[in-house]
């Protein structure tokens, strides 16, 4: 067994599971309401909404440690991508309040499973296409 590949295979695990934990925390202080405190008291749709988007995080932080040599890039390149999805994300809640006249933040907070269902997918989507420019 090589204990170097381990050794860093545990370096890379904790430092990308320290910013996954970061960028979920900076994420829900933009959140209108508290996520784990909706979880709490059952909402389903928030619930599915930050299930998603902590898979589509995983994904991006995935990605870009699978294509990265050093894990500096690795992490660097995450926090891009989590900026990039931020600002997608909030560009496309924008014109779907103003097209569809959806409010997400609302409808999910409200319980609308629907809503949370909407919302979790743009996270998944933005995150599998910038996870393609890796």
């Amino acid at each position: 067994m090589d204990w170097l590949i381990v050794s860093r295979m545990v370096v890379w695990t904790v430092a990308g599971s320290l910013l996954l934990f970061v960028l979920m925390y900076i994420d829900s202080i933009f959140t209108k309401y508290r996520d784990f405190q909706e979880v709490k008291e059952g909402n389903m749709a928030v619930t599915v909404r930050l299930v998603m988007k902590l898979a589509a995080q995983g994904y991006i932080l995935s990605s870009s440690i699978s294509t990265s040599y050093s894990l500096w890039d690795a992490l660097i390149y995450s926090v891009v991508s989590f900026v990039i999805l931020f600002i997608l994300e909030a560009v496309v809640r924008v014109l779907i309040r103003l097209w569809a006249s959806l409010d997400l933040d609302s409808g999910t907070q409200q319980g609308k499973v629907g809503y949370g269902l909407f919302s979790g997918t743009l996270h998944l989507v933005g995150a599998l296409i910038i996870a393609a420019c890796f």
